[in-house]
């Protein structure tokens, strides 16, 4: 009861703080992307700060993060990770669907960001306007991260890995990280309940660019589920202690 009570009490000030923040970088960011970038991070790194302290949740990057232009294709579990891979990263963007970029301060941000949106209800169109979109932006250096799978998936639960990262990997011709994570276990898609122990996300190493489409989904789904699998193992995900 007393954990469920510092969650909520986290919970609040996470998202009173969000505007906040937001509208004190607006300015800077509204003139320059580097602004963008710094509230963001800023932003990630207060949440961090005070989950340590409010519910004793740590965050843990581990692996390399790739420095230059890749695709990040990252497993999804919560809110969480997005902030652990967007503050590890030098110059991030996501491709999300459309409906975040018309949020209030999120939306402002997103599009400071050149973050990619995608309009999920209509597939086929969507990956085309995707591919259009990342290509017109290559002028502009960053790392795009995308979710395979492309919603959060909680915990022990299954969901196909979706073609349009394998045909970014293929349009793009840039080198491909994968992403692992066990944040659902402490941090949920849904409830307030948020855990004490340890979050991680982990860069695994680089599919380089020039597999067939085919064997590099197989090789990304093999291995950021097996980590994902084994990082939630860790963080106690099957030992009982997980509902």
């Amino acid at each position: 009861m007393f954990q469920y009570l510092r969650s909520v009490l986290f919970i609040a000030q996470m998202y009173i703080a969000m505007p906040i923040i937001g509208l004190l970088f607006a300015p800077w960011a509204l003139v320059d992307k580097r602004g963008a970038f710094a509230a963001c991070k800023g932003y990630s790194r207060y949440v961090f700060w005070t989950a340590k302290w409010m519910v004793g949740l740590h965050c843990e990057v581990r692996g390399t993060p790739p420095e230059g232009e890749a695709l990040i294709a990252a497993k999804h579990q919560s809110f969480l990770d997005i902030m652990m891979i967007f503050t590890a990263l030098p110059s991030a963007k996501f491709i999300m669907k459309k409906e975040i970029l018309y949020t209030p301060i999120i939306g402002l941000y997103a599009r400071r960001l050149d973050c990619v949106s995608v309009d999920r209800g209509k597939r086929g169109a969507a990956i085309e306007k995707m591919v259009a979109d990342v290509q017109a932006g290559r002028s502009t250096p960053g790392q795009l991260i995308i979710y395979s799978q492309g919603t959060r998936v909680p915990p022990g639960e299954k969901r196909p890995y979706k073609v349009g990262t394998g045909i970014l990997y293929e349009q793009l011709g840039q080198p491909c990280v994968p992403v692992a994570t066990n944040v659902g276990v402490l941090w949920p898609k849904h409830g307030l309940l948020r855990k004490p122990g340890v979050a991680v996300v982990e860069f695994l190493p680089v599919i380089e660019p020039g597999l067939p489409r085919d064997a590099f989904m197989k090789q990304l789904e093999n291995v950021v589920e097996t980590r994902s699998d084994a990082l939630m193992a860790e963080a106690g995900f099957g030992d009982g202690n997980d509902t």
